[in-house]
């Protein structure tokens, strides 16, 4: 089967709660697309990167499987702009379902969403018009490289979008009291932490 607007690359889909950023602690259904070519070393979920290594599923399959009628919808990856967002959007909002964006915004923006979460990575920058889109802007913190790189990102989105700094996982105890001094003196910003990994969520 060929990837195109009706048929995507899906590494799983799954019902759990949001564990980071503006929404987090609120149940959600994830669809987790694959495919990425941004390469952060810190990555997750590396095994998304290789969409051939990934079933191609219908959209019409992907959307009766959604597990969560009328609530919120994750699309993640991955880096989800890769692929044509229109269809699978438009079906997801046709169910009444409350439509989530996670993205590097380093492909051009497709589909029709109710809420965008930017996490630029400084390998492949996104693309100059999905800033002021953005209706949450995350940064990860690996060293204070990182949060130089956050302030420069927060000046190209919207004074309406929320700004977060979350340490990267591994990273944690190192990088804690650099952001703690960072939220002190920056009091837009806030702290997002993985609170799924936290509490061990499946």
């Amino acid at each position: 089967m060929e990837i195109n607007s009706k048929n995507l690359p899906v590494m799983e889909t799954f019902y759990s709660i949001q564990g980071e950023g503006f929404h987090s602690g609120k149940p959600a259904y994830f669809i987790r697309l694959g495919g990425c070519d941004v390469g952060c070393g810190w990555c997750d979920v590396k095994e998304s990167w290789d969409h051939n290594d990934h079933e191609i599923i219908n959209i019409d399959k992907i959307v009766s499987d959604v597990e969560s009628d009328n609530g919120i919808v994750i699309v993640t990856g991955g880096e989800p702009l890769m692929w044509d967002m229109n269809v699978l959007t438009s079906k997801l909002k046709k169910n009444k379902n409350i439509v989530h964006l996670e993205t590097s915004g380093a492909y051009d923006i497709s589909g029709s969403w109710d809420w965008i979460c930017l996490s630029p990575k400084r390998k492949k920058l996104p693309k100059p018009n999905i800033y002021k889109l953005a209706d949450e802007l995350k940064i990860i913190i690996y060293n204070k490289h990182d949060l130089k790189f956050a302030k420069e990102q927060a000046k190209k989105v919207s004074k309406k979008c929320k700004l977060f700094i979350q340490p990267e996982w591994k990273k944690f105890d190192r990088s804690k009291d650099l952001i703690i001094d960072f939220i002190k003196e920056n009091p837009k910003w806030q702290i997002s932490l993985q609170l799924h990994k936290f509490m061990n969520v499946d």
